[in-house]
């Protein structure tokens, strides 16, 4: 006895042996009869197209034994008391006040003919330019006045003191020093106010009005 087989080409069990009590095809549904070869069908009808039965998806079962065996590293435990520091109160340190630094006022003589002489800086002498090569001219140099003869090379030295917080005078002359007609002592130093009348020599050629500014 011929054994059954499925007749759908389309099938995986087409032309293959099925047990003899198969009616269908257990896997298309297809009667199943004693077929050796297909039946070919015209070309004007294509032959039916048989849809496979849809299968359930799978789903994975992680077995009981696949378990992540991760572990997290162990850590050292932190000590804080290295890590905190206490907070340091800030005290603002003030400003140091700095002072302007101190200048001495301008000293400036004014000669009778109103010719100005200032001192550069807070002392010098008052005189004439040495005709001699190599000499400094005194800081307040009196040369091309009317009667400039009667000057000494270096007639009298002024400083400011800043203790007696004004400039001083001191006679270095031959012909003297006369401050508000009073002949002053040669090498004595004397107080130069704002007004004061400055004469050189005795024969009041040479005079000058002093200026404090």
């Amino acid at each position: 006895m011929p054994a059954n087989r499925c007749p759908n080409p389309s099938c995986e069990y087409f032309n293959r042996a099925l047990p003899n009590n198969a009616k269908v095809c257990p896997w298309c549904s297809t009667p199943v009869g004693n077929v050796v070869s297909p039946t070919p069908q015209p070309p004007s009808q294509p032959p039916p197209i048989q849809q496979q039965p849809s299968q359930p998806p799978v789903q994975y079962q992680r077995p009981p034994t696949d378990q992540p065996n991760y572990q997290a590293p162990q850590q050292a435990p932190i000590d804080y008391s290295t890590v905190y520091q206490p907070r340091v109160s800030y005290q603002p340190t003030p400003p140091v006040y700095t002072p302007p630094p101190q200048r001495a006022p301008a000293l400036k003589l004014i000669h009778s003919t109103g010719r100005e002489f200032h001192l550069i800086g807070e002392g010098g002498y008052i005189g004439r330019r040495s005709q001699s090569p190599g000499i400094a001219p005194p800081e307040i140099d009196l040369t091309g006045i009317p009667s400039e003869g009667i000057v000494s090379r270096r007639h009298a030295r002024v400083d400011w003191d800043w203790s007696q917080n004004s400039y001083m005078i001191v006679d270095m002359s031959t012909n003297g020093i006369y401050l508000n007609n009073n002949p002053l002592t040669p090498g004595m130093q004397y107080r130069l106010l704002n007004g004061d009348l400055l004469r050189f020599g005795q024969d009041n050629l040479v005079n000058f009005t002093v200026y404090i500014v």
